[in-house]
């Protein structure tokens, strides 16, 4: 009996070391966790509070912009992030709403768009491809939503688990946004409104 006790004792010991253990781990992990940053977009073309200049609105239509398409830069990503995305979509826009840009296939190592990376051509000195936007245009198509009420418009950053996507340049973008969605591992997006 006592033999039987002290291997019940003995294993209640093991049992709390391996426990003790596994929380030592997880802890640790925590703490790592923590201590990243945490997945997130911005742009100096579209900060908080601020009017959304003329250069980025569509360049037809009513609205006369420059369309160029805005500055955004991210941080945080995953480190098993393969690509990057970013998507602009107006989400007050009758209907299913309306794209602005989808472009995809950007390079891992990529932390920023510069300021008209659209019409520039830097997209494509990357690699990356653009989508065939809401306004029937290869590329970014800036806000020119109708008189009324400001329209929101979500820019969002997608990190990929793959640089392989099955894109053409100029596919619409609701299928580019189908196709990031399958391949996201994380995402972050940021609000801005307009209105006229």
């Amino acid at each position: 009996m006592r033999l039987t006790g002290r291997r019940v004792s003995s294993t209640g010991h093991v049992a709390s070391v391996l426990l003790f253990a596994l929380m030592a781990v997880v802890c640790s992990n925590s703490r790592e966790a923590a201590a990243d940053p945490a997945f997130s977009v911005s742009s100096t073309d579209l900060a908080p509070g601020r009017p959304v200049g003329r250069d980025l609105l569509f360049d037809q239509s009513e609205c006369k912009g420059g369309n160029r398409s805005p500055q955004i830069a991210w941080r945080g990503a995953p480190p098993n992030t393969r690509s990057f995305a970013v998507t602009i979509f107006d989400a007050d826009a009758p209907g299913r709403g309306w794209w602005h840009w989808a472009v995809a296939g950007i390079p891992a190592g990529t932390d920023r768009l510069p300021n008209n990376a659209s019409a520039s051509g830097a997209l494509r000195k990357m690699g990356a491809i653009e989508a065939r936007n809401d306004w029937d245009t290869d590329g970014y198509g800036g806000p020119c939503p109708p008189p009324g009420k400001p329209h929101r418009y979500i820019v969002t950053i997608y990190a990929l688990d793959s640089a392989d996507l099955r894109l053409r340049q100029g596919t619409p973008a609701l299928m580019f946004e189908h196709e990031i969605r399958t391949m996201a591992i994380a995402s972050a997006h940021f609000t801005f409104t307009y209105g006229r």
